[in-house]
């Protein structure tokens, strides 16, 4: 059975471009039916467009949050999307939208949780004196990057790395580990 996809994104969506390849890999239990963004100028959007991948863009300015997520969820709805995976969705979700979706939303952060929730994940690893950084696939839960971790990825922190640095090696495992996790998870 293939389970449609929807991805979330704000930016240029390499982790979006990472799962929508690992869907074309034989035997992929997903697809990716939705790629959906709060700002209407996102690279991705276009990359998803040329790939024949439905599209979905409104930006949040000027709408409550109940509102602009009603609108998400409706357009996730509409493409008969099963599971969410947030790649670089840059806005908090509410509670209610949370509830909504309860164990069908995944997102990769850029640590090794449950350490450096958050922002600014890669100069607090390297700040703190740690001999890893990495990244963590998890269900999506109300608690901000709390839900269970799914599977994790280390980076060996190096000598005179920066923040910038370690955050690239860090991306290149993002875009190895988030297509492979999702395809376990929605192989259950």
């Amino acid at each position: 059975m293939t389970h449609k996809l929807g991805i979330l994104i704000s930016g240029r969506g390499s982790n979006m471009q990472a799962l929508v390849e690992g869907s074309r890999v034989p035997g992929s239990p997903y697809s990716v039916a939705l790629v959906a963004s709060d700002k209407p100028e996102a690279a991705g959007l276009a990359w998803a467009a040329g790939q024949g991948i439905a599209t979905f863009a409104r930006s949040p300015k000027g709408l409550a949050k109940a509102d602009y997520e009603s609108q998400i969820d409706a357009a996730l709805r509409s493409h008969g999307v099963e599971a969410i995976a947030l790649a670089g969705y840059m806005r908090l979700l509410s509670d209610a939208f949370v509830a909504r979706w309860r164990g069908h939303i995944v997102n990769i952060h850029p640590s090794l949780l449950p350490n450096y929730k958050g922002l600014d994940t890669h100069a607090r690893a390297i700040e703190a004196g740690d001999s890893h950084g990495g990244c963590s696939v998890h269900i999506v839960t109300e608690e901000l990057d709390g839900g269970a971790v799914l599977g994790q990825s280390k980076v060996p922190i190096l000598p005179g790395d920066t923040a910038d640095t370690l955050a690239q090696r860090v991306l290149a495992e993002e875009h190895k580990l988030y297509p492979r996790i999702v395809a376990q998870w929605l192989s259950r």
